[in-house]
């Protein structure tokens, strides 16, 4: 199987409705009352972004280096990630078997959702996705006030192989248990049937062919590496490729929907 991953010319991507992140006027700064907060946030995540300075430089997932960025993001808050729009809905399986709604992994938090199949074995497709989602597990886990803020959903587009108890042994120990640290969930579904209005739904390209080169027809599946990040509410407001998705790029996404939330809070007077 193979895993063909887009590498776009454009610094960041944000989907096929083609938003861009804006820059804040006035000294691209993010205006809002709680400037201790944000301060005190804004050390942490500095931490965070240091921490993985040197841990992208180390081995990732799989003995793989993490890819290094050729240009330094822009700093937490000093941008605008529009709401692309509404996460879709739909029915999947946890590694339990257990049928439940995509919306309960989509509100409530900041959400990090990739799909994958689990025999991806491009190393820039589903294990790149894999590798930056360990190193940034990594590094929120030693951060415990993101704990309740932010989880990550691993989602198989490929659920005539990747059943409930394939997805539970491709998470291994990252499986989450609902106890402390990061909370990463690992889906399929039951059915292409259920499968892809989803995929439609999310702009997810995936593609099938059949090979017969050795006599016996074989499915072999390929698609557009893509990750989204949705806020607290549902909404996508990023749209990774493998060239711009890395810790750093997503840990100052994140940041920017925190200090969003504190100044839509101390705006309400809350």
């Amino acid at each position: 199987m193979r895993c063909a991953a887009q590498r776009p010319t454009r610094r960041r991507s944000s989907g096929s409705r083609g938003v861009e992140p804006v820059a804040v006027k006035g000294g691209g700064r993010l205006a809002h009352p709680c400037g201790v907060a944000r301060l005190r946030q804004r050390t942490r995540v500095a931490a965070l972004l240091a921490w993985l300075v040197c841990v992208t430089t180390a081995s990732g997932h799989a003995g793989e280096p993490l890819p290094v960025l050729d240009f330094d993001p822009p700093p937490p808050g000093s941008y605008t990630l529009h709401r692309i729009m509404a996460a879709p809905d739909g029915a999947v399986l946890g590694i339990d078997g257990r049928r439940q709604r995509l919306s309960q992994f989509t509100r409530g938090r900041i959400t990090l959702l990739g799909f994958i199949y689990t025999t991806c074995i491009d190393p820039d497709g589903c294990p790149l996705a894999y590798r930056v989602f360990d190193a940034m597990k990594q590094a929120i886990e030693d951060t415990p006030v993101l704990h309740d803020r932010v989880r990550f959903v691993t989602l198989s587009f490929d659920p005539a192989r990747d059943t409930p108890a394939i997805m539970r042994q491709y998470a291994g120990s990252r499986v989450s248990d609902d106890g402390g640290g990061l909370r990463w969930y690992f889906l399929t579904t039951g059915s292409a049937d259920e499968l892809m209005p989803l995929v439609e739904g999310f702009g997810q390209d995936i593609r099938s062919t059949i090979d017969r080169s050795n006599g016996k027809p074989r499915w072999e599946l390929s698609h557009v590496l893509k990750v989204f990040l949705i806020d607290a509410a549902g909404f996508i407001r990023e749209i990774y490729t493998s060239t711009f998705f890395h810790p750093r790029t997503v840990l100052n996404d994140i940041e920017t929907l925190l200090l969003e939330g504190r100044a839509t809070a101390g705006g309400s007077g809350r």
